[in-house]
This record gives C-alpha cells, structure tokens and sequence, in this order.
C-alpha cells in the first residue's frame, strides 16, 4: 500500500463532501460522465485489459469500467474514497500518490488520471505524476489524464450569475490569468490548477509520452443554460452528444470546453534522456 500525499486541508474537505460523486452522477455533471464513457471507450484496449484508475475517487469511472469487464485497480489519497471504491464490484483500491505508484514496471495496459492533475500545480508535479503513469503501462498501452480548462471558472461563473459578486469575479479572473484556482466559498470548487489548453501537450512530450490527442469533454455546451432539459430527453441527449464528439478535436474549440481528456500510446521503445 502506497504512502498517500498529504493534501491541502480545504481540498480533502471538499472531496469528503461528496459533491463531485454526486455531481458527475446527476444534472449537468452528466455530460462529463458520459463524455469521458465515449471517449475512454474508444481509447482503451478491449476488456478484460488492466486499468489503473489514479486518483479514482469514490470509484465513479472505476464502477463503469469494471461493468464493462475491465480489471481495474483504483488509486486514491483519500481513505474516505478508497473504503468505498473498495466495495464496488470487480474493483480493487489502494491509498497511494499519483506522483509515486506502488505498481510494478509495464503491468497496466491502461492509466488513467482523472483528477490527479487538478491538484498538482507545481508542473514538475504534473510531469512526475505522467511519468509514473508512463512507467506503469506496458509499452503501447494507454495513458489518458483530465484537465480543467483554464477559463472554465469564468464561463461556469457567469451562468451562475456569482461572476458579478467582485471577490469572486477576482478569483475566476486569476485563474483565467495563472491557472491556480485559490480556494474561495463563492467558487464552487476547491484549490486547482486549471490548465491552457497547448501546455498539457509539453507536460506530455517532458514524461515521455510523444504523439497526445486531445478531446474536448463537454464542448462549449456545459455553458449552456437548457443543458439539464437536453440531457434529461433521450433523443435530444443522442443529438447533443453526437455533436460533442464531432467537436472534440476542434483546436479553435478546445480552451471553452470545461474539460478535456488527453491521451497517448505509451512508446515501444525505452524513452532516454
């Protein structure tokens, strides 16, 4: 069992809460849920592949993952998280670091980390976690990380109508500025490093990893106030979603999406230097 870091006493708060479990499983949340289902589906080896879940959470991806027929091993800082993944069928879960895991050379086909990026906001940090991931996966397999859009705290603001509240103004406007969200009550999530969208392509290439694509999750449609009526009408939800994947690639779209996946083939080849 690894040793988990140490984590911000605002940002352990935040996750015992349990509000991202049940924001990814209700109202607009739904959208990055089932956004992040298409893409990793198409991006994964076929089941029953190994897949490391990093920084797993309560197990949200994790339970989906193995319903599917993957292997899955989750990895969390949180203990709270970890006994409860724990009790998800077909899932493993063991406290541990993105930064430093305890899984052996080459023995996952498939890393994901989901959230692990949001709260590192050192890059050698976001690098070190990538490396790790790169370590773990058998050569060819894949590696696939989240990030948070750098202006995604102005655009989720705005349709809330806090933005015009000027202490919170300043904090989104900060963020949209160095990426560091800093924790404030008004902002609706916890400290974070919210990334542009070109610099996770360096973090990349400096872990070794060559060749990343990147995938718009929600597209400019989170910001969307009718979002929750599209979501909740099936057919209207097919069109919408469809129309996300058609845009996912889009470079002049990627910095409005709220999130966005990024993923490569961890290299064949023994990566020097």
């Amino acid at each position: 069992m690894g040793k988990p870091p140490e984590l911000a006493s605002e940002i352990l708060e935040y996750y015992l809460g349990g509000g991202e479990d049940a924001r990814l499983r209700s109202g607009r949340g739904r959208l990055e849920l089932w956004r992040t289902q298409d893409v990793l589906r198409r991006l994964l080896p076929p089941p029953p592949a190994r897949v490391l879940d990093v920084g797993g959470g309560t197990g949200v991806h994790a339970e989906w993952l193995a319903a599917d027929g993957y292997a899955v091993e989750l990895v969390d800082p949180v203990p709270a998280h970890v006994e409860r993944a724990s009790g998800l069928p077909g899932v493993t879960a063991a406290l541990g670091d993105a930064r430093a895991l305890d899984a052996g050379d080459a023995t996952a086909d498939a890393v994901l980390l989901l959230g692990p990026l949001y709260h590192l906001p050192d890059r050698a940090d976001r690098v070190r976690a990538l490396a790790e991931a790169r370590r773990a996966v058998r050569p060819g397999g894949v590696v696939a990380a989240a990030t948070i859009s750098r202006w995604a705290a102005v655009h989720d603001l705005v349709r809330k109508g806090a933005y015009a509240d000027e202490a919170v103004r300043g904090v989104a406007d900060d963020v949209a500025g160095d990426g560091l969200l800093r924790s404030h009550p008004g902002s609706g999530f916890t400290t974070a490093y919210f990334h542009h969208p070109d610099e996770i392509l360096g973090e990349f290439a400096d872990a070794g990893l060559p060749g990343p694509r990147r995938y718009a999750l929600e597209g400019v449609f989170a910001w969307y106030e009718t979002l929750d009526a599209w979501l909740d009408d099936p057919e209207r939800r097919t069109a919408l979603l469809d129309a996300a994947r058609r845009a996912e690639g889009d470079p002049t779209l990627l910095g409005a999406t709220g999130h966005m996946i990024t993923a490569a083939l961890a290299p064949r080849e023994p990566v020097t230097g």
